[in-house]
């Protein structure tokens, strides 16, 4: 797995609109999130659609709360490993809001965004596992100023409003297979 041109080499890619130059600004942080849609359900297509601002709000009764809604992130790792890239990675993706990571605000400036597919409420795959770590492992090698010291849950960045990745993030079996 390798970074070509701010682009994962194995990821389906999926340009979203919702992404802002980040200037010269250092990649120096790493943030877990994780998404489903409609929560609890998995597979389908409304991720792409909500990060790609094509979401039918009307399909869903909970989708009326993502109304007018335009977010996104670098990368969503699905329930079988599936990679998406949403965002070229020199680029900022709106996947962190309102957020301080050790004192410095606006966290998008200077973080890449992964989506793992899941809820606070039940574990992830072997698979994503996997994939979380590979990618993690290129993003190390291409952006030498994040370091394995720098990867944070987006519950850490903004714990008045977050909670993801969830209790049910092994942030143990991640670190240990990033030395692996």
């Amino acid at each position: 797995m390798k970074i070509i041109g701010h682009r994962l080499d194995n990821a389906r890619q999926l340009d979203s609109p919702n992404c802002s130059e980040r200037g010269d600004r250092l990649i120096d942080l790493l943030v877990i999130h994780n998404i489903s849609l409609p929560p609890g359900q998995f597979g389908g297509s409304h991720i792409d659609q909500l990060f790609c601002n094509q979401l039918d709000c009307n399909e869903h009764e909970f989708f009326k709360e993502l109304e007018g809604l335009q977010v996104s992130s670098h990368l969503l790792i699905r329930r079988d490993g599936e990679i998406v890239q949403y965002v070229p990675f020199n680029m900022q993706a709106w996947h962190a809001g309102i957020s301080v990571y050790q004192g410095r605000e606006r966290c998008n400036e200077f973080s890449i965004g992964i989506e793992l597919e899941g809820t606070d409420y039940e574990e992830f795959t072997d698979a994503q596992y996997s994939a979380l770590i590979a990618v993690t492992r290129a993003l190390l090698d291409a952006y030498p100023a994040m370091s394995e010291d720098r990867i944070t849950g987006h519950s850490d960045i903004a714990p008045d409003r977050k909670t993801d990745p969830g209790p049910f993030f092994d942030w143990q079996r991640y670190r240990d297979g990033l030395v692996g």
